[in-house]
């Protein structure tokens, strides 16, 4: 692989990575509000788009090309016996499992049936920025 190529490939990992996080970030936050709502309520049912949307057409993608792109680089540095990527590929699961938790949520207030808190949704926004943190920090330190 080229330099110019593989600096292509890392700026779209970042990218999807950045898109990923913005998205994990906001729709636990619109799960807050939506779990303030009335079931059927018109502000139900934008927040219900709203939520399918971000999903489909950011997340999902965001997250698919993050480990698209994320293999190719782990490829092309022959990282996989390295300690701080097997930390940081633990960390991109469990960001994964909560992509899918949160998808689950969203499928849960589609139907109305959200049985979960405001302060539930509160709570599951933060493990997403504790993820992230870590995941950076591992990436740039290369502790170990």
């Amino acid at each position: 692989m080229t330099a110019t190529v593989y600096l292509i490939i890392k700026s779209l990992h970042i990218v999807s990575f950045i898109s990923w996080m913005a998205g994990m970030f906001y729709l636990p936050r619109l799960f807050v509000y939506h779990a303030k709502t009335e079931a059927g309520s018109e502000a139900s049912e934008m927040l219900k788009v709203m939520e399918r949307k971000l999903l489909r057409y950011i997340i999902n993608p965001a997250m698919a090309g993050t480990w698209l792109f994320g293999l190719i680089l782990a490829y092309e540095l022959q990282a996989w016996h390295d300690g701080w990527f097997h930390a940081k590929m633990g960390l991109v699961i469990s960001m994964t499992a909560v992509h899918h938790i949160l998808a689950r949520h969203r499928k849960d207030f589609d139907r109305d049936a959200n049985n979960k808190s405001e302060k539930y949704y509160r709570i599951l926004n933060e493990i997403p920025t504790i993820l992230m943190v870590a995941i950076v920090f591992l990436v740039v330190l290369k502790p170990f």
